[in-house]
């Protein structure tokens, strides 16, 4: 009970940060940071909701409506909107999706230590929440499926249509040089002398 109390309080005080630092992230996004793990036991009592966004909820409504679909620029647009929301579709490489981290196994190790977890998760409404949520992403995927089968019949180019093995391998690339800065931007340590001091470091 006191590890509960401790990881909500914990929650609360990062609610604010998250909220703004995560503004543009994917609804789809399962990369949990460190404020994503301290608040699990929040979102079992049903106190951090995830709105679905209005997108969706006319996906679900209307997932295969073409009304305002006139041309390429409006299925590239409707397109683009739902990657925004849903993250990469399943036309580009595999490593930019679905990724294991150690962020996502410390959320399952938090979440395992709150007793009757799936009871309280029912009472409050999460699980019938998250049903939600997971049927407005059914939803979408869908609805960004069929626009780009419309946009390939139409002769629409990406977004509007599947990814080209030019552009996956574009996209793959992409994804290397990022991965490579990010490790050259990673500080060298220092190693230690004969004294315990870091080399080059003035007695």
């Amino acid at each position: 009970m006191r590890h509960f109390m401790i990881v909500a309080a914990l929650a609360g005080t990062l609610a604010a940060t998250s909220a703004e630092a995560r503004q543009d992230k994917p609804i789809t996004n399962k990369e949990p940071d460190v404020v994503d793990v301290a608040k699990t036991p929040v979102t079992d009592l049903n106190l951090d909701k995830t709105e679905i966004p209005p997108t969706l909820i006319a996906a679900l409504k209307k997932p295969y409506d073409l009304s305002s679909m006139r041309g390429c620029r409006q299925i590239s647009a409707a397109v683009t909107e739902l990657d925004r929301i849903l993250g990469p579709d399943l036309d580009l490489p595999q490593e930019a999706r679905d990724r294991v981290s150690t962020g996502r196994v410390a959320k399952w190790v938090v979440s395992s230590f709150i007793p009757f977890r799936g009871l309280i998760r029912e009472i409050s409404g999460a699980n019938a929440q998250e049903r939600a949520v997971l049927a407005a992403i059914q939803a979408g995927v869908a609805r960004r499926g069929f626009l780009k089968g419309v946009g390939a019949e139409r002769g629409c180019k990406y977004p509007a249509s599947p990814a080209t093995p030019a552009i996956i391998q574009a996209k793959a690339l992409e994804r290397h040089n990022s991965d490579e800065e990010k490790s050259d931007a990673k500080p060298i340590p220092s190693r230690p002398g004969r004294t315990g001091r870091p080399l080059g470091r003035a007695r």
